[in-house]
């Protein structure tokens, strides 16, 4: 029998809930979804990328062989075999990375927010890049602190600019190879001077990683955890190198940290899907990413390469934008003039949709930037589209 309720009720929303926002790029998707649409907004890889075939064999063996084991509950801290392979892989000669290091989360996405509810309180003062990682700003953003824009140039970003406002800060944000948003790395050097930096002020640097083996080059640049492990947090990624759909990634933080990270994610979801994790464990421990990811890396190259010498027939005089050697994005900077937001309006209307930069600064966004992914289009539609964007940036000028 339904009740009934003569007083509607009047939900009463915490504080923090009231603040969240809803990702500007999400809202974009939804839009994008039409077939008719090219899209150029998502940070989504590309499908045909996907190792279906192998993904499926690594099923029905777990489910045949330890069917039992993968479908009950799992550690917090996540698959052993996963754990000691990932540390394995993170290891160089000079720095051992221990499997115990290793927390598995349900995305690289869930690490933010857990390193977020353990290292921020409200107030504190969080470094990031300038322009940053969307969804780290959305997932930091939670727990109410003071961001502080660390600056950056056509290179990324300047580790000389730390110490001025480094004062009290909780963590350093960083992607140093081939950025979301902008698509830059950052250069040997500047890693190594990113490092002291944050060793000499006792600052914890946080370094995400989910692009890192996708430099259209094949040679990934060293991490800086190797550098630092005591003082770098490591996240790292599934979805770019197998697919996002099975939810998994982890991150490498010294012990006393990891530990605070297992008890919050116990809090959150108890654990990772024990069955993905054995999935995953299956499919790389004999090697078959050093197979795969080159495939990715030469579709990719090759469209971006298709992007770029379309924007250079294509853009008008005034517009900038960078040359990733790898990763998904590439970075357009407009004349000052030129307001992403509204030709937005106008590229939607003509059936081609990209992500203004805007939402990817913390403080003093530029409108005149914007984000454009090629990796889910095929050379002719990116020709097109670009060729469409082109036209619509002249006319604005």
């Amino acid at each position: 029998m339904k009740i009934e309720n003569p007083n509607p009720i009047q939900w009463q929303f915490s504080e923090r809930a009231q603040q969240l926002q809803s990702s500007f790029i999400r809202e974009i998707l939804k839009i994008t979804q039409r077939p008719e649409i090219i899209s150029f907004a998502g940070g989504l890889p590309s499908p045909a990328t996907f190792p279906v075939d192998v993904m499926k064999a690594a099923y029905d063996k777990v489910l045949s062989q330890t069917g039992k084991v993968a479908l009950q509950y799992g550690p917090t801290d996540g698959y052993g075999p996963l754990r000691e392979w990932i540390a394995n892989s993170l290891s160089t000669e000079g720095s051992r990375i221990l499997p115990e290091q290793i927390l598995m989360t349900s995305g690289s996405q869930q690490a933010l927010d857990l390193l977020g509810k353990v290292l921020i309180d409200e107030g504190s003062r969080v470094l990031v890049e300038t322009p940053s990682y969307l969804g780290a700003l959305q997932a930091f953003s939670v727990y109410r602190p003071e961001f502080a824009s660390v600056e950056t140039d056509e290179h990324g970003l300047v580790p000389s600019s730390i110490d001025a406002i480094a004062h009290g800060a909780r963590l350093l944000y960083a992607l140093p190879n081939f950025q979301n948003p902008t698509g830059r790395s950052l250069s040997l050097e500047r890693r190594q001077e990113l490092v002291e930096t944050c060793a000499r002020l006792g600052l914890p640097l946080i370094e995400d990683d989910p692009y890192g083996t996708l430099s259209y080059r094949g040679e990934p640049m060293p991490k800086m955890v190797a550098m630092n492990p005591d003082g770098v947090i490591y996240m790292g990624s599934f979805s770019k190198v197998l697919t996002p759909g099975i939810r998994l990634g982890y991150v490498c933080a010294p012990l006393p940290l990891v530990r605070r990270l297992e008890l919050a994610k116990q809090a959150a979801d108890l654990h990772t899907a024990q069955l993905t994790q054995m999935v995953v464990h299956e499919v790389v421990k004999d090697g078959f990413l050093d197979q795969h990811i080159p495939t990715i890396r030469k579709l990719y190259g090759d469209q971006c390469q298709v992007m770029l010498d379309a924007m250079t027939e294509h853009f008008p005089s005034g517009v900038t934008w960078t040359r990733p050697e790898g990763g998904m994005f590439i970075w357009v900077t407009l004349p000052k003039s030129v307001d992403a937001m509204k030709l937005l309006d106008q590229s939607l209307a003509a059936r081609v949709a990209f992500v203004p930069g805007a939402p990817f600064y913390a403080n003093e966004p530029e409108t005149n930037t914007l984000r454009l992914s090629f990796v889910t289009v095929p050379p002719e539609r990116i020709r097109e589209g670009i060729a469409i964007l082109g036209k619509l940036i002249k006319d604005m000028l």
